[in-house]
């Protein structure tokens, strides 16, 4: 398998981190990249580099407001007295009705839903470059490639249409699923993260054509709260199109594979003809903000399951963060997709 990688990412640092009031630094870390290309190294994976896209791939995802706002924000944010290193907002309006703001505080908090997600001055540049990595893996499964590996950073599947947030700015794995669609007529994302893929709900929640399939630990007690509870399944057309599946606190591989299954049948029945893995590596009982125990012997598993879909597949990095182990669980889950294929 092919994975599709550049060091453009390494412009996005971010170093604030909010943890129970306490201000700790962000775990999603550009050294995350390097022990998945070590990963990469390991299996023996070829790396390509990413095409420029520009702005189309992104704009048939995100609204013109979001865009124009992380194109221009740091630039605007340096215009204000003694600005910080970081833009994080200090209110955020939740969108009760009112008017769209014109300054930059005021955007800032009325594009992002949380504080762990900081711009800086490299953020808008690491966040195109990793949509062209996810657009680049697509097109190549358009052009003949069975499967391909994107490795995204920053990721992505927290961002909604018009509103970053959980360390993710633009939706990577919506963005290849859109792109994808331009000769799919029905295309499915699974979400394998630990948390909850709620930007990815909220941007297809309506429509037909694309099926969210998101296995997670249990939103109860854990990142995002709110969303990703079993009985959210699509509004209007888009009703039936999408499958939460909240894992109790805990659950290791077998409870895992289960869930798969559940999957399984699920993406049997709406019959796509691609798929788009949001490829979560922080199920890990090693990972540094998990609440599953999947072991990497549990993620060779995985994706195996993944690969008996059957389907023209792009797998999309997204959490996994800085443990010992994170390049070698990438390592058997690319692994058990090959063995299984």
């Amino acid at each position: 398998m092919k994975a599709v990688y550049t060091d453009k990412h390494r412009s996005h640092d971010p170093q604030f981190f909010l943890v129970r009031g306490q201000v700790r630094r962000t775990t999603e870390q550009p050294e995350r990249a390097d022990r998945l290309l070590k990963g990469l190294k390991d299996g023996n994976h070829t790396l390509v580099a990413p095409t420029e896209f520009g702005q189309g791939p992104r704009a048939r995802v995100h609204s013109p407001e979001y865009l124009r706002f992380l194109e221009g924000a740091w630039d605007e944010w340096t215009q204000l007295p003694d600005y910080g290193p970081e833009m994080i907002a200090n209110f955020h309006p939740n969108r009760v009705p009112g008017n769209y703001p014109t300054h930059i505080i005021g955007k800032l908090g009325w594009h992002t839903a949380d504080t762990a997600c900081p711009i800086g001055v490299g953020t808008w540049a690491g966040a195109c470059a990793s949509t062209d990595v996810a657009v680049t893996a697509a097109q190549m499964v358009l052009d003949g490639e069975d499967a391909v590996y994107a490795l995204c950073r920053p990721p992505g599947h927290h961002a909604y249409r018009d509103m970053a947030g959980g360390f993710c700015f633009m939706n990577n794995s919506a963005i290849a699923a859109e792109h994808l669609r331009l000769k799919h007529e029905r295309v499915v994302i699974l979400d394998v993260d630990v948390h909850h893929g709620n930007g990815t709900q909220g941007i297809f929640y309506e429509r037909p054509d694309v099926l969210t399939v998101s296995i997670h630990a249990d939103p109860v007690g854990y990142y995002p709260f709110v969303w990703g509870y079993a009985h959210e399944r699509g509004e209007g057309n888009g009703l039936g199109a999408n499958l939460n599946i909240p894992l109790p606190m805990g659950t290791g591989d077998d409870g895992y594979i289960e869930a798969m299954a559940i999957a399984e049948k699920t993406i049997a029945s709406f019959a796509p003809t691609a798929l788009v893995v949001a490829l979560g590596l922080d199920a890990s009982e090693h990972d540094p903000l998990a609440a599953l125990k999947v072991t990497t012997a549990g993620f060779g598993r995985i994706g195996a399951a993944i690969a008996r879909l059957g389907l023209p597949t792009v797998l999309v990095q997204e959490g996994g963060y800085l443990s010992d182990i994170l390049g070698a669980n990438l390592t058997a889950t690319l692994g058990g997709f090959e063995a299984a294929r």
